[in-house]
């Protein structure tokens, strides 16, 4: 016959040993979905043109989720997941107003894929969804705030696919232009983002970026600058990735004579030396080139500037490359 204690006793076990199976289960389901296969490598395939079609006010854009090999850095490939195959995907513009028809389709054979636009109103439940791999999704959107905006591949963990590659710029034009429009002499879209560990979820998490890089690696727009010519207004689109860390965008040499925080015609300022980018963040900036020379764009935070955020405005009195090594910094 079990005694007062001895109840008392077995009572405490099988607490004990329900708490523990308690405590396992709840550990399992925070894991990220997918961690197996983030750091896996797939074949690449070539890089494919978006298809872009427009009808009256709508407009119907076909892109691609794949597996392509992107070179970051001089000599360095990194197996991405991209847009397209090109890291940022390619850039997009619509206007304000129009309704935006997209289709995603996924050639990567072993993971869902899915897009995340910041630049529409939708109910990420149904409109941000999985597709599957070897399929098709379509999905319609009104485009009805003007701005810069970031898109990404929404599928969990989105830090694995934003960190691989699966990210760029989409563009809403205001309906009625910018106020500055008419003074503006050239334009150009800037990405920054971080490139970690391949592959590895865990340097993703907790480690600090291998590269920092403008436009998907840390050479091309050293190698290649911009170009402007003496006198010249410059518009500058301007979107930071991320996934991690914010930029503090700057232009050596100049001051921003405008800038559009997230691309909105109403969000102007003047007079800015550098603006801060958190990850997502866009905006753009316009400012007037003086003087012939090479103007470095970087973003203030040096370490990453180290790693490669650095790109190259030359300026000459044509507007003409000339060759010659990029100013550095």
């Amino acid at each position: 016959m079990f005694s007062y204690i001895n109840v008392y006793k077995w009572s405490l076990v099988f607490a004990i040993f329900t708490a523990t199976l308690s405590h396992c289960s709840s550990t399992d389901t925070i894991k990220p979905v997918h961690n197996d296969e983030v750091s896996s490598s797939a074949a690449s395939q070539p890089p494919v043109d978006p298809i872009i079609r427009r009808e009256g006010t709508t407009v119907y854009i076909e892109m691609t989720a794949q597996v392509t090999d992107i070179e970051i850095s001089e000599g360095v490939i990194y197996n991405a997941w991209t847009f397209n195959g090109t890291v940022p995907g390619p850039v997009l513009r619509v206007t304000e107003g129009d309704t935006l028809v997209f289709t995603l389709k996924n050639k990567d054979s072993s993971l869902p894929h899915s897009m995340d636009f910041h630049a529409v109103h939708a109910a990420p439940s149904s409109k941000f969804i999985d597709v599957m791999p070897g399929e098709e999704g379509t999905f319609t959107y009104p485009t009805s705030s003007p701005g810069v905006f970031m898109y990404h591949c929404g599928t969990k963990p989105v830090l694995a696919h934003i960190a691989n590659g699966m990210y760029g710029m989409i563009i809403v034009e205001p309906k009625a232009g910018y106020p500055s429009d008419h003074l503006v002499d050239r334009e150009y879209t800037l990405v920054q983002s971080e490139w970690y560990k391949e592959h590895d979820y865990e340097a993703f998490l907790n480690e600090k970026p291998e590269h920092v890089v403008f436009n998907g690696n840390d050479y091309g727009l050293t190698k290649h600058p911009l170009l402007a010519k003496v006198g010249d207004t410059v518009r500058i689109y301007v979107s930071n990735a991320g996934p991690n860390e914010v930029s503090s965008f700057h232009v050596v040499g100049t001051i921003m004579d405008r800038v559009y925080n997230d691309g909105n015609p109403r969000n102007i300022q003047y007079g800015i030396q550098t603006i801060m980018l958190p990850a997502s963040g866009g905006a753009v900036v316009e400012f007037t080139v003086t003087e012939e020379g090479d103007y470095a764009i970087v973003t203030h935070q040096f370490n990453h500037v180290a790693k490669g955020a650095t790109a190259v405005l030359r300026v000459t009195k044509d507007g003409k490359d000339h060759g010659g090594f990029a100013m550095s910094h």
